[in-house]
């Protein structure tokens, strides 16, 4: 008996798992104006999703509240941006979007994950 307990609890584990990386979706966050707020906290980035407007500057304002050594970087590959950020405090990114598409931001190890969209 126990032994299905066990089992039954493992599956409802990684049944949660694979739904908070795979299938969970965060809201996306238009940029109606320059500046927007990003929070990175408990593994992930929030907003995670940013829409914008070609020909737009943007700018990102990221405050880390996450201590792991993950979270001490954002890189933004296409934009050839790597930014260091402090812990508790607000480090500013500038992005100016020249062309349409989409575009990842992630940490050094690519475990964080958020997605500019640009139309």
């Amino acid at each position: 008996m126990m032994v299905i307990v066990v089992n039954l609890v493992g599956l409802l584990f990684i049944a949660l798992v694979l739904w908070w990386f795979l299938f969970s979706k965060s809201k996306a966050v238009m940029a109606e104006k320059e500046t927007i707020d990003v929070v990175v906290e408990n593994g992930v980035y929030t907003p995670s999703v940013i829409k914008a407007k070609q020909g737009q500057t943007l700018h990102l304002q990221f405050l880390r509240k996450d201590e792991t050594p993950c979270a001490e970087i954002v890189v933004f590959e296409y934009f050839k941006i790597s930014q260091q950020l402090p812990l508790h405090q607000v480090q500013e990114v500038v992005l100016e979007l020249k062309e349409s598409g989409e575009f990842e931001f992630t940490c050094q190890m690519g475990m964080y994950r958020g997605k500019l969209v640009v139309e």
